[in-house]
This record gives C-alpha cells, structure tokens and sequence, in this order.
C-alpha cells in the first residue's frame, strides 16, 4: 500500500507536466485505481481475519466497502472522459476528490451517502 501511494507524486507530476497526453492521465488514474484496490483488499483481509474493533458494525463495513467502490468507479469515469478532453477529465477527477475532502464534514453530503 505505502509503496503504491509512494509513487503518487510521480504519476501526479507527470500529468501536470504532460496535462494534455492520455498516457500521463492514464498512469494517474491506474495509481489511484491501486491505491483504493489494495486498500479494499487490506479491508476485506481484515474484516475476514476479525482484526477490527468490535464497535465496527455490518453497516459501517458495508458503507466502507461501497464508498471505496463508488469512488474508483468514479474515478474510472474521469479517466474515461479523457477520451472526449483531457481537462474535462482532470477538472471530473478533482471535483470527484474535493467531494470526498469534504463531504464528511457536511450533514447534507452525509445524509445522501
């Protein structure tokens, strides 16, 4: 996992110095892609090895698991506007990050998820 986010810097360098090139956008987003994989995988493992907490409820595991998924099919959304414009795609990926900064502090955002 450490080693996977570790090379965020380089893959998010090479799409803000080549912002116009698919393959920088690509790189990018298949580093996000592995991130949130490993680290629903790590989740999964743990859930399955009885490694969490026992105030982690069904409802919090479930809510995890789709908030991991819906957050790497949007991403896999972003990448895939890359193919109409490559600066629709960023702005999309960012709007999906900021969304996800900052929907845990709002009780609107909560309340829909």
């Amino acid at each position: 996992f450490l080693a996977a986010v570790a090379v965020l810097p380089l893959t998010t360098r090479l799409l803000a110095e080549y912002i116009t090139f698919r393959v920088a956008l690509a790189l990018y987003w298949a580093n996000i892609l592995v991130v949130g994989g490993i680290l629903l995988a790590a989740f999964i493992y743990a859930q399955r090895a009885r490694l969490l907490r026992d105030d982690v409820t069904r409802e919090v595991s479930r809510a995890f698991v789709r908030r991991v998924l819906v957050a790497q099919s949007l991403y896999a959304f972003g990448a895939l506007l890359c193919l109409a414009n490559t600066f629709w795609s960023i702005g999309f990926i960012v709007l999906v990050q900021l969304n996800y900064a900052i929907a845990p502090g709002h009780r609107f955002v909560r309340s829909i998820e």
